[in-house]
């Protein structure tokens, strides 16, 4: 699974981005990680319109979040640490715990703190 900071450090150039270019074929993109993605070019202007067209034409799939992932992401909360994770970064994680294999590429180091049965790869 690739997350939204997976995403940004490609769209932006940033350092990692090399792991994401990697890792895009075959990779998955949860919903929500996609309209954060949006929201966030929106919020520098740069055109969104395309992006999901970019993304599964690299080879990504988006994985629609589920009621079972919906009520994990809630308890997530109840996780040492889980109370800083933002709501869409509780989901994200959700998908990525029923995803096969559940790994996920992201700059956030603190959900390799995580009491969670995935594995965890930085970008940087």
């Amino acid at each position: 699974m690739l997350d939204t900071s997976a995403i940004l450090a490609l769209i932006h150039d940033e350092p990692g981005a090399e792991r994401v270019v990697e890792a895009l074929p075959g990779a998955s993109l949860g919903t929500v990680s996609l309209a954060e993605i949006i929201g966030k070019l929106v919020d520098t202007d740069i055109d969104a319109s395309g992006v999901r067209q970019l993304l599964t034409t690299a080879g990504v799939t988006i994985q629609p979040l589920l009621a079972k992932d919906a009520e994990l992401a809630g308890a997530m909360r109840s996780l040492d640490g889980g109370w800083t994770l933002s709501l869409g970064d509780r989901c994200y994680l959700a998908l990525t715990v029923r995803s096969i294999p559940a790994d996920v590429l992201t700059a956030a180091r603190a959900w390799a703190e995580l009491d969670l049965p995935i594995r965890v790869r930085l970008l940087r």
